[in-house]
């Protein structure tokens, strides 16, 4: 969450396009794979393979996925887990950026799989169009959010993967397949939240709806102990809310309170569950500069210049953090909340800061959100590996009695077998997943150890 959260997107290397004789591959003219080992965003990993493809069509990706035995899609780079790591091959979608069709008969976009959202939410404003909902980040990838059940803020919001109303990909064979929510019912709610394994997402349809603008005020310091009676209340307050704590003295920080509005000025509550409005923008953690994060102070904009916490024109710099997600049934928010509090002073010294937030239910079988209104207590940690990492089971430990989820994308600990058995459409989605890929080309050992062991 704090500006210096990222690394700047890699550029392809300098050197010359070399032929691959990497695991998994065939060597070809046409397309070919530069070598060098990338890292994700935060830089706390390095991929596995120094094998990784650019395609810039179709065809290219069709190429790709037939002459390799094992291969990995990369987007944004947005992970912080293995989850996109390969010992093999990876396909970058960075050239598979293009806005495809804007169809104002069906009220949707289609756009390839490597286009991020700051990418095309200003073109989509500028003719009369907005997305329902975004994250806080606008430099992911569609794809890539959509393939991890990623998800924005709002009690009535569903996860990114709500707006999707088809997806285009490569299957193991090189086919290309289409799968729509209108024609394909519960194959399509099974594929969009994928975690890689059914093939290489090619493009995306989203469904759009008529631009709106938006506001958002901060309030600062709330006691926890409000959420015990208000917590649903305060989460429906806007279109999108998130509380931000330190854990530290049982208190809420910052308030975000992101709402729908007219041309005009509203009035700002002198106060909120004994919270007070914010004199000036504010960043998620207090002592930062507020320079990149959206407007605040209760000035309308439009969607995509309020709904993110951060601004899309800034270009995210090279920074050190880790993350880590778990979602709880919205009813167990407040229970869960100070269950994790219980452990404030073990996780003070190592955190940036944590955002809770709520997401709407949804259908897509692998999604921590399936038919489950979530509570997500999101943390932004110190780039401290090991002392994160003994950290974790014991948040996990804390959250068991309310069957957590972790973000699939982020760094847990929680056993496979635990895991699986809080997705019940798990066997239903292996099944599909052999449809696609009989051979296992689109696995890796995140996925055979989370979902097959």
């Amino acid at each position: 969450m704090d500006r210096k959260t990222f690394l700047q997107t890699a550029s392809v290397a300098a050197g010359g396009i070399i032929v691959s004789d990497m695991i998994g591959c065939k060597p070809s003219q046409k397309i070919s794979a530069m070598n060098e080992h990338l890292t994700n965003w935060a830089g706390n990993l390095t991929y596995s393979t120094g094998s990784v493809y650019y395609p810039k069509t179709i065809e290219e990706v069709q190429e790709v996925v037939k002459k390799c035995n094992n291969l990995r899609a990369l987007g944004s780079r947005h992970s912080f887990n293995t989850i996109a790591d390969s010992t093999a091959n990876q396909l970058s979608s960075q050239n598979l950026n293009k806005i495809i069709s804007l169809d104002k008969n069906a009220n949707t976009v289609t756009i390839e799989s490597g286009t991020r959202y700051g990418d095309f939410a200003p073109y989509l404003d500028e003719n009369g169009y907005a997305l329902a909902n975004l994250a806080s980040l606008p430099h992911i990838t569609v794809a890539g959010a959509c393939a991890t059940g990623t998800h924005g803020s709002g009690i009535n919001n569903g996860n990114l993967s709500t707006s999707v109303a088809a997806i285009e990909f490569v299957n193991a064979k090189g086919e290309v397949v289409t799968l729509s929510k209108k024609k394909d019912g519960d194959k399509f709610y099974g594929a969009v939240v994928h975690l890689g394994t059914i093939g290489i997402i090619t493009k995306v349809t989203l469904d759009i709806i008529p631009t709106f603008k938006m506001k958002q005020v901060v309030y600062l310091d709330m006691s926890m102990s409000e959420l015990k009676n208000n917590f649903n209340d305060l989460e429906s307050m806007g279109y999108s809310v998130s509380l931000f704590t330190d854990w530290k003295n049982k208190n809420i920080n910052e308030v975000w309170i992101k709402s729908r509005v007219d041309n005009s000025l509203t009035t700002i509550a002198t106060e909120l569950y004994g919270a007070k409005p914010a004199d000036k923008n504010m960043h998620p953690i207090a002592s930062e500069s507020a320079e990149n994060v959206t407007d605040q102070m209760g000035i309308p904009g439009p969607w995509y210049e309020r709904m993110p916490h951060f601004k899309m024109g800034f270009k995210p710099s090279a920074g050190k953090e880790l993350q880590t997600e778990y979602f709880v049934p919205i009813e167990h928010a407040y229970d869960a909340i100070m269950a994790v509090e219980k452990l404030n002073e073990k996780i003070t010294p190592h955190l940036f800061i944590t955002e809770i937030r709520t997401i709407h239910a949804d259908e897509f079988w692998m999604s921590p959100c399936y038919k489950q209104t979530s509570a997500a207590i999101h943390f932004t940690w110190k780039q401290e590996t090991d002392a994160v990492m003994n950290l974790l089971p014991l948040i996990e430990e804390q959250l068991s009695p309310f069957n957590a989820k972790p973000h699939w994308a982020k760094l847990f600990t929680m056993q496979p077998k635990v895991l699986q058995s809080r997705y019940e459409k798990l066997a239903d989605f292996k099944l599909l997943v052999e449809e696609f890929d009989s051979k296992g080309k689109f696995r890796n050992a995140f996925v055979e150890k989370n979902l097959y062991s």
